[in-house]
């Protein structure tokens, strides 16, 4: 197979080929790779560099890894797609019963569709429909909360952050939902007093609106602790266990964004477990199938499911030509099977504790406002910004690292595999460019 990318190629790239939030008529550089292993790109040039995006957060344990290869292989060589109405076959049976098995009762009805933002709109979905199967007709908007990002589909964009600039875009034509202010208090807030400083600054507005819109709430929609790339910020736990409390309370279900936190990088299995909860649905993304390809998975429980089969439509009213792919699904079986032997725990937490070591000092530079960690989280917010993403990158690939910064943060998600060696030249990496930012 010839994986040369002429000159040619790239002005074909250039001219015709959309990458993601980047411009025809003014395209950033790309950079050709024509392979991948363990936790490195490797260039055209011949240049090795350490991936510290795992690629956009869903390599896990590598790339190339041999066991998720092989099970593609195996399951090349039986059926790679097949339409899942009206038809079973072994590797869907087999993921949802790992992720049956790993989640927390009553989590435990499963639905396999096409990507992160799809599970936040069957998410989404799940909550109309089941308020409409009980007669609560009236709840049919949604809360969530300012810095949060859920994905491009519609239904996910409409709780984005409403500054976010695709938010403000696409303003006119999505729903129209309640957003509570950001929460403000970090997870390692010391303060003997956290608690009662997060119920004064997180909760108390967030109860506000909750008991002011109960009425018309089907769902809360939230990202786990962490928030991706609506603000890069990881809040206190206290905060996620009251918004539990809250949705309990005025009959509201409470649906977890897991797609960029789920499986392991807070050093949790999932995020939510920090704040000791369950969910009525939660929804998983992009670490599914270790990276190798898309694949959901959305989890409600019992009751919300069976409140669904009770409404007139008698059914989630949900289907895609891709869900449930057998070839996905055995890569994603064959994922969960290496994170079920637990070498991950370790591994996060080898990482997180270097990252406080090497990457938290950084937080003394004037250019950086704050360092945020968790987990194999590691996010430098500088104060000058936005940043020129074009420059930088240029600058990381010389320093052997592939970082992608974008606004003000400059953050990796280190594949678990990465060595110490391999953390330092990302850490390094960016400490080289903060004097010029």
């Amino acid at each position: 197979m010839n994986t040369i990318i002429t000159q040619a190629d790239l002005e074909f790239d250039q001219k015709h080929i959309w990458h993601p939030y980047a411009s025809l008529t003014n395209p950033l550089k790309v950079y050709p790779v024509t392979k991948a292993n363990g936790v490195y790109l490797h260039l055209q040039d011949g240049r090795e560099i350490v991936d510290g995006m795992a690629s956009w957060w869903c390599i896990q344990h590598g790339y190339n890894n041999p066991r998720l290869n092989a099970a593609a292989i195996d399951q090349i060589n039986s059926v790679s797609h097949v339409m899942f109405g009206g038809i079973a076959h072994k590797p869907s049976i087999e993921l949802c019963k790992k992720l049956v098995q790993m989640l927390p009762d009553p989590l435990d009805c499963v639905v396999l569709a096409d990507s992160g933002s799809i599970s936040i709109d069957v998410g989404m979905k799940m909550a109309l429909q089941y308020y409409n199967a009980i007669g609560k007709t009236s709840k049919n908007t949604f809360l969530t909360i300012e810095k949060g990002f859920h994905g491009d589909a519609f239904g996910a964009l409409s709780i984005c952050d409403p500054k976010n600039s695709m938010h403000t875009l696409y303003g006119g034509f999505v729903p129209q939902n309640l957003f509570s202010k950001a929460p403000e208090v970090y997870f390692h807030n010391d303060d003997p007093n956290v608690e009662q400083l997060v119920e004064e600054l997180d909760v108390a507005p967030f109860a506000k609106l909750l008991r002011e819109n109960h009425e018309s709430l089907a769902g809360v929609v939230m990202e786990s602790i962490v928030q991706g790339a609506g603000g890069l910020r990881i809040y206190h736990p206290h905060f996620l266990k009251r918004v539990r409390q809250l949705c309990t309370e005025y009959d509201i279900l409470l649906i977890l964004d897991e797609v960029a936190t789920g499986l392991g990088r807070t050093g949790k299995l999932f995020a939510f477990e920090h704040a000791d909860i369950i969910p009525d649905i939660v929804c998983l993304g992009k670490a599914l199938t270790g990276g190798y390809m898309t694949l959901s998975a959305t989890i409600s429980t019992r009751k919300v499911s069976e409140g669904i089969c009770h409404g007139p439509a008698g059914r989630l009213m949900h289907g895609q030509t891709f869900m449930g792919n057998p070839l996905a699904c055995a890569v994603a079986n064959e994922n969960m099977a290496i994170l079920m032997e637990g070498k991950w725990e370790q591994q996060v937490s080898r990482i997180e504790k270097q990252l406080f070591e090497e990457l938290a000092p950084l937080e003394k530079h004037p250019n950086v406002s704050e360092v945020r960690i968790l987990g194999a989280i590691g996010i430098v917010e500088v104060n000058r910004f936005p940043v020129k993403v074009e420059e930088l990158q240029k600058r990381f690939i010389e320093a052997g690292a592939w970082i992608r910064p974008f606004n003000k943060w400059i953050y990796i998600y280190p594949i678990f595999t990465t060595t110490a060696a391999e953390l330092r030249v990302l850490i390094k990496a960016i400490a080289s460019v903060l004097d010029d930012l």
